[in-house]
């Protein structure tokens, strides 16, 4: 009786090994990102995306710094009034930030509304700088993009709304931030959560495996979006669907019976 006993309890045993880890188990095809096969025997590719830039909306807040090597210049634009711990911290830099109106234009000291909607920071920048040109010399205009902020949810090792010093982020760097996604993240389908020009919201779905995803909309994040990844189904089945409970009951009951006819 006991050579069929373990028999039994070894073939049991194999059934729930097999049964847990293909419960569990991800296929790579899943998490390679930028899969293309034609791209890779190449050696070689070159993508273009026209919105690597990023174009100024209503509601942006630009810091604008002017510098010059003559102190009368800077009577309109020295700050008096702002103490350094301001100039080191975020909010100081915030609080003296110019925002973007609703019909597109910012006001600036002695030159007044300059219309920035559509324009990048770097736009703005050469536009101020040349019209500062006009009423004083020897200045230096720095323009930096004060909110850009992105949140990152779900099936990441990190998530959190994080500020981003630079005019533009990919949906790549954005997730790094977020310590990546996990395992069962589904790369298949991230979903960018947007404001739109209107004042609306859209929704940008996305595919970590497909290289096209470096010529698409979605590639580079814009301020305030929210980037969401899916966990897997394969997550819901190794977590919550296999019955592991009824499984170890079963095999415990049999143990106890075979060990009752030993």
């Amino acid at each position: 009786m006991k050579k069929p006993c373990n028999a039994v309890l070894t073939q049991l045993l194999i059934v729930l090994f097999a049964a847990i880890t293909l419960s569990s188990c991800i296929s790579t095809k899943k998490t390679i990102y930028l899969q293309n096969k034609s791209t890779y025997s190449a050696g070689n590719a070159t993508y273009e995306n026209d919105l690597a830039t990023y174009k100024l909306q209503p509601g942006d807040f630009l810091y604008i710094n002017v510098t010059s090597l003559d102190p009368k210049n800077m009577t309109s634009f020295d700050g008096s009034e702002r103490t350094e711990y301001q100039m080191q911290s975020e909010m100081g830099i915030y609080l003296k930030s110019y925002q973007v109106n609703d019909s597109g234009f910012i006001r600036f000291p002695v030159i007044g509304k300059v219309p920035v909607v559509g324009l990048s920071v770097n736009d703005v920048r050469d536009q101020l700088q040349k019209i500062m040109d006009d009423f004083y010399q020897m200045t230096t205009i720095t323009v930096k993009l004060v909110n850009f902020k992105v949140s990152v949810l779900g099936e990441v090792a990190r998530p959190g709304t994080f500020t981003v010093y630079q005019d533009k982020l990919n949906i790549f760097q954005a997730l790094s931030l977020g310590g990546d996604l996990t395992d069962y993240g589904n790369r298949a389908d991230v979903k960018i959560i947007r404001k739109t020009k209107s004042g609306g919201t859209e929704i940008l779905r996305v595919n970590l495996l497909k290289d096209t995803l470096l010529e698409l909309p979605g590639y580079y994040l814009q301020p305030d979006d929210v980037v969401y990844v899916e966990p897997l189904k394969s997550k819901t089945f190794a977590f919550t669907a296999f019955p592991y409970s009824i499984v170890l009951s079963t095999i415990t009951t049999t143990l106890l019976i075979l060990n009752f006819l030993k």
